[in-house]
């Protein structure tokens, strides 16, 4: 794996463009945009203030920098740099910003969720949304970019509105069976839209475009419910991470569970393959040594390795205990994610947090475990094939496929990435656009 030289930037502010053509970077209140094939800085964009937010257009053509401090939305475009486009939401703040599917509209929510503004580059005008939801997941597009599902709170109740995004028409709204709502997903071809209710009732609902309720499941009650939700790519599963440890995968037929996988601490089973990480330090000869020690500064000390093991079941894995009496336990799964040809699955649970569990769906069984020696911080599917990321906050990235696992050492200045899980949102970004 090849590495470019290291770059200055700001709030972890760096994308790649839809096309893959582009790579977007912030140092405080500029932008730099980049040639991916060259590196060369291609447009160098000076904003009104520090950026604390940026996203490109889905054609590659704008991008927005949002500067939430001011309430203030700038737009830069890569065909015209001398044209730009300033968005001032004035005394209502800003607290999110994001594009429509077609890229020309702009949706920005002011401070307390009072209203979504829409924008339009093209004729100038602008569309108000009142009484969005503030929650996890709130507003979700189709695939195809036709139609937008928003989350909102009215009276004391959740409902739910579907605008068509052409000309940001309501098409339906409807109220929704839920104490409170925490987040609304599409599945990828549009026909089903997922509403989950709040940790404390297990509650998902699945709804029709014209807001038909299609189903409802609740695994238990009386405890904490779900943490996590994913669709598979194909839209023939869903899966529901829950706080008692375990997924449950629902079919798209009768909207019934499968199956369940739950998440031990004690893998017993031979067939399955436990990668465990191992780390060994170098051996130092005595040309390595000098004498008086270094000074602080003068330079890093050879890192150890790092590879991976196959340990002998029985295996135990590192649990963390939780503590059950403050809010937000880590407890549950609370990562999920398919693979982009839905034969895997990947998830984490949160009190076995050095752990990553790869599900083989196609034979809804366990097929491999990675143990890492620090907590995963995340991971991320190659969208061109069964390859997986996982970042854990250190030098190191982390590949598994089902040839087997490998770990890469990431050059930089320092022992350690500063949020590394930024790491694998860029090689997801790469393998999205370069396969």
């Amino acid at each position: 794996m090849n590495f470019s030289e290291v770059f200055k930037l700001s709030s972890l502010l760096c994308k790649f463009s839809p096309d893959g053509k582009y790579l977007a970077s912030c140092v405080q209140y500029r932008l730099v945009v980049r040639d991916v094939n060259t590196l060369q800085i291609l447009q160098l964009y000076t904003c009104l203030d520090q950026i604390q937010h940026i996203e490109w257009s889905a054609d590659s053509l704008f991008i927005l920098c949002a500067m939430y401090k001011r309430g203030l939305v700038q737009v830069w475009s890569l065909e015209q740099p001398e044209w730009h486009c300033k968005i001032d939401e004035g005394s209502a703040g800003l607290v999110a910003s994001c594009w429509s599917p077609d890229g020309r509209h702009i949706l920005n929510t002011t401070e307390f969720h009072l209203r979504i503004t829409v924008w339009s580059l093209c004729t100038k005008s602008v569309s108000y949304i009142k009484y969005p939801k503030a929650c996890l997941q709130g507003i979700t597009f189709t695939r195809d970019g036709r139609y937008m599902a928003l989350a909102e709170r009215r009276d004391c109740k959740d409902y739910v509105s579907i605008f068509v995004c052409s000309d940001w028409q309501l098409l339906r709204h409807f109220d929704t069976d839920t104490q409170d709502l925490t987040g609304i997903e599409w599945a990828p071809n549009g026909c089903v839209l997922a509403v989950w209710d709040t940790c404390l009732e297990y509650k998902i609902l699945l709804y029709s475009l014209d807001g038909r309720l299609l189903s409802t499941y609740s695994a238990y009650e009386w405890s904490l419910g779900i943490k996590s939700v994913a669709w598979s790519p194909s839209s023939q599963f869903l899966a529901v991470g829950s706080y008692d440890g375990k997924v449950r995968i629902l079919n798209h037929v009768t909207w019934k569970m499968i199956t369940e996988f739950g998440h031990p601490a004690a893998i017993n089973d031979p067939k399955i393959v436990v990668y465990k990480e191992a780390e060994k330090s170098p051996q130092l000869g005595l040309g390595c040594l000098s004498f008086p020690p270094p000074r602080a500064g003068a330079g890093p000390l050879p890192s150890s390795e790092s590879k991976y093991e196959i340990a002998s079941v029985p295996v135990s894995l590192q649990t963390l205990k939780p503590v059950t009496d403050r809010a937000n336990p880590k407890i549950g799964i609370g990562m999920l994610a398919f693979s982009p040809d839905s034969y895997f699955l990947a998830t984490r649970n949160d009190n076995i947090p050095n752990a990553v569990w790869v599900w083989d769906i196609q034979k809804l069984r366990l097929f491999a475990v990675l143990e890492q020696l620090s907590p995963v911080r995340a991971f991320q599917w190659d969208p061109q094939q069964p390859r997986l990321a996982i970042c854990t906050g250190g030098s190191r990235l982390y590949l598994w496929s089902p040839a087997g696992c490998m770990s890469v050492q990431v050059p930089g200045e320092g022992k350690h990435i500063p949020e590394a899980t930024d790491v694998a949102a860029l090689l997801c970004a790469v393998w999205h656009h370069t396969g």
